[in-house]
């Protein structure tokens, strides 16, 4: 996005009474942001929803001058912007109609033709919370998905942190300005994210993180993501509003189930009850409900091993897909007398054993 471009577009969000919604149709409708400014009155009002207070805000001078402060910020500090327009920007965010015009980001990151994944919880995670964050990552990463939190404590650093183990590229979305980084003790993880992934936010340089601004973060983790993952959550809090936004935007939500007892799976328990979300006990679920087994193969290889380990399930599948070949996954459950629930956690560590793998159409056969 060259300079003059971007002015333009940071000036129009300025103008008081213009949010994503109303900036996005003002562009679309004039070609560019700049256009917006050199349009003539009446053809604004022409525009659904642009009215005599918003074209008579458009004349506001003051706006210049604060997109040109925040235009040398960028410049200075090396900032990359993903425009709403452009290839770069995260293409599920795009159908979102209120989702960012502008994005800032830093880092190293690439969005195109990658899974995408939210993982959210509680920031007081408990150590089943932690556990299952960390092995559902680890058990996730021969897909190679980008892994999207915000940056908080608990269950988003956790995630973040699994994500780097891994070696996969993970975002962290902030409810803050590229100035600074909230909370400050998570600065020690910032060279490391920039290293493979890095920061995503809608929001300037002199903005703080004020509680309104976590809420609005909320919806970008939701918006450019496949499917959002909720780990832990009590009743009420920031996760079970992103699970919302999730529903919203017509995205996958997962929820890992806990003890009634317990007070931080009170949400993710009723988002399941409630049928809001899916209940997730292993990766497999989420690969299961997301197709990802029928897509392209994951990025690892996967290879038959050597004298490799069966239990008495799958040894009992291996030998029935080695007597009959091709077979429908329903089918194999029904020869085997296993519930379909179980069977894509069982052909799932079967494929990671390399000793069967996955076909278009549900089709399974051995190695």
């Amino acid at each position: 996005m060259n300079p003059t471009e971007l002015f333009y577009v940071l000036a129009l969000l300025k103008v008081e009474g213009v949010g994503d919604i109303v900036a996005k149709k003002l562009i679309n409708h004039c070609g560019s942001a700049e256009d917006v400014f050199k349009s003539k009155t009446q053809i604004l009002k022409s525009i659904d929803g642009v009215g005599e207070t918003l074209t008579k805000n458009l004349k506001d001078k003051t706006i210049f001058e604060k997109a040109k402060k925040e235009l040398q910020f960028i410049e200075n500090e090396n900032i990359s912007v993903l425009y709403y327009q452009n290839s770069e920007y995260p293409e599920k965010l795009k159908h979102c109609i209120d989702g960012p015009t502008l994005l800032f980001s830093s880092g190293t990151f690439d969005f195109k033709n990658r899974k995408i994944i939210s993982i959210v919880g509680t920031r007081e995670v408990t150590s089943y919370g932690t556990e299952i964050c960390k092995k559902l990552i680890e058990d996730l990463a021969v897909f190679n998905p980008i892994i999207v939190s915000g940056f908080a404590y608990g269950v988003d650093i956790i995630a973040h942190k699994a994500a780097m183990d891994n070696n996969l590229q993970t975002i962290g979305v902030l409810a803050h300005g590229l100035n600074q980084i909230y909370p400050k003790v998570h600065k020690k993880y910032v060279a490391k994210m920039e290293e493979n992934g890095g920061f995503l936010t809608e929001f300037w340089s002199n903005s703080n993180p004020d509680k309104e601004n976590f809420v609005r973060r909320n919806r970008i983790v939701a918006g450019m993501s496949e499917a959002t993952i909720v780990i832990e959550s009590a009743e009420k809090g920031g996760s079970l509003i992103t699970a919302n936004i999730a529903n919203d935007y017509s995205r996958d939500v997962f929820a890992v189930p806990g003890r009634v007892s317990d007070k931080y799976s009170q949400g993710c328990n009723d988002l399941i009850k409630t049928q809001r979300a899916t209940l997730l006990t292993s990766a497999a679920d989420l690969i299961y409900n997301l197709n990802w087994e029928l897509e392209s193969k994951p990025t690892k290889t996967v290879q038959k091993q050597l004298f490799v380990s069966l239990d008495n399930d799958e040894q009992l599948i291996y030998d029935y897909l080695q007597k009959n070949g091709k077979q429908l996954l329903d089918i194999v459950a029904l020869e085997c007398n296993f519930p379909i629930f179980r069977m894509s956690s069982i052909l799932l560590n079967m494929e990671l054993k390399g000793v069967i793998r996955p076909l278009p159409g549900k089709l399974f056969e051995a190695i």
